[in-house]
Order: C-alpha cells, then sequence, then structure tokens
C-alpha cells in the first residue's frame, strides 16, 4: 500500500474510533431511559444498527458475487477483485446478522421472558444467517476451482431471503414490533438519535473492517495465482528441456 493510501485509511480508522466513542456515549449516558422499556432500550441502539449493517453489506456481496460471474471468463483481474469483495462483504453481513439476533434474544429475554420464538420475521432471519455461513464453510472448507462460482449462487440465493425478512411482518402475524423507521411503529425523538448516531458509527466501522479484508482476500488471491503462473512456466519450461 502507498503512503497515501495508508494515511488515507488512519484518517478513517481515528475517524471511525471517534464515532463509536460518541455513539457510546449517547447510547449507554446520554439518552434517557424509556418510558415502557427502562434501560433495556438501549440494546434496540445496537439492534436496529447491526441489521443496519446487514442490509448495507449482503447486498453490496450480491453485486459482487453476479459481477464475479459475469467477469470469470473475460476478465481474470477484475473476476479476482469482485471475489474478494464478495467474501469482505459476506464476512461483514455475517457478523451483523450474528450480533442482530444475539442483541435481538437479549431484548426478547427481557421484554418476552423468552430467548426466542418461531414466529415469521425470527425465522427467516435465522434462515438467512444460515444460508451466508453455508457461504463461508463454502469459502474457508472447500478447496475446488469452483469455490468461488459456487458461492456466488448462494449469495444470489441467499439474497432472495432478505425481502422475505423485511415484509415477514407485514405479511404475517409475529411476535416482532412492527417496523418503527418506514413502517406502523413510531419512535421518540430522544431514541431516535442515539438510534442513527449508532448506525453512522457501525456502519462506518464495518466499511473500515471490509476494505482490510478486501484488501488481504485480494492479495492472498493475487499471489495465489501468481505462484500458480510460475508452477506453469516451471512445468512448461521443464517439458521444452526434454523435449
Amino acid at each position: 500500500m502507498s503512503a497515501k493510501g495508508r494515511l488515507v485509511r488512519w484518517i478513517a480508522f481515528f475517524i471511525t474510533l471517534g464515532l463509536l466513542g460518541y455513539s457510546l456515549s449517547v447510547a449507554l449516558w446520554a439518552s434517557p431511559p424509556d418510558a415502557d422499556q427502562g434501560n433495556m432500550i438501549r440494546a434496540f441502539y445496537y439492534h436496529f444498527p447491526n441489521w443496519i449493517g446487514a442490509s448495507v453489506f449482503l447486498p453490496l456481496n450480491l453485486i459482487a458475487s453476479v459481477a464475479y460471474l459475469i467477469l470469470r471468463n473475460k476478465d481474470t483481474t477484475a473476476a479476482i477483485q469482485a471475489d474478494a469483495l464478495a467474501l469482505a462483504t459476506a464476512e461483514m453481513g455475517v457478523l451483523y446478522c450474528t450480533l442482530g439476533l444475539v442483541s435481538g434474544s437479549l431484548w426478547g429475554k427481557e421484554e418476552w421472558g423468552i430467548w426466542w420464538t418461531w414466529d415469521a420475521r425470527l425465522t427467516t432471519t435465522l434462515m438467512l444467517w444460515a444460508i451466508y455461513i453455508s457461504y463461508l464453510l463454502v469459502r474457508h472448507v472447500s478447496s475446488g476451482s469452483n469455490r468461488a462460482t459456487i458461492c456466488a449462487v448462494l449469495a444470489i440465493f441467499g439474497f432472495c431471503d432478505i425481502p422475505i425478512v423485511y415484509m415477514s411482518t407485514r405479511w404475517w402475524r409475529t411476535q416482532h414490533p412492527a417496523p418503527v423507521f418506514g413502517g406502523e411503529g413510531s419512535i421518540a425523538p430522544s431514541i431516535a438519535l442515539p438510534v442513527w448516531w449508532n448506525v453512522l458509527a457501525w456502519v462506518a466501522w464495518g466499511l473500515l473492517v471490509a476494505s482490510v479484508r478486501y484488501a488481504a482476500e485480494l492479495r492472498r488471491q493475487q499471489n495465489e495465482e501468481a505462484e500458480a503462473l510460475d508452477m506453469i512456466r516451471s512445468l512448461e519450461g521443464q517439458e521444452s528441456q526434454h523435449a
């Protein structure tokens, strides 16, 4: 990485760190307890941003996966870049999904008295998480030449579940609360402010981490390709000597 690139990354790191610190202080100390939920509302300040994060990175994963399928037989360099981006965004999407499920379970235990209920929203969300976990398992367990293609198809299949998750509270009667943004629910300004600060902070953090993972994966794949080409040249050289 060039000196300019390192400088930009460090600036992004400190901006993100500042956003995380400020959003944490707003969520935990500056905002008042909710009239109905008390201090448990603070779990929502992280629960909602986690799902916004998933809503950012999983569509990016879809775009990168489709790009890979289009480019894999046309432009190897661009295909490798798309595949590296697909992996980085899938990892962040799975992380946000996991945090969203955990924070939702903590909230559900306090509000409903149970850790989990098999209603439409939670079940379709768990299916989404399982599909992308399968994506990562294929990535890290399989070593075949079709690994990236299989993962790209899985990404397309997994993305089809996202509209179902989003619409589940509208299509079926669920225990999950109605959407508070853009839906039938409502939210007080004292709650909206820390929520959106945390959305900004955690999406910024995710973009920073994804950029680091993208660079690392791209470098790994480029080195792997270079080693394969060197091996092919070496074998061709040996064959020419024997001939």
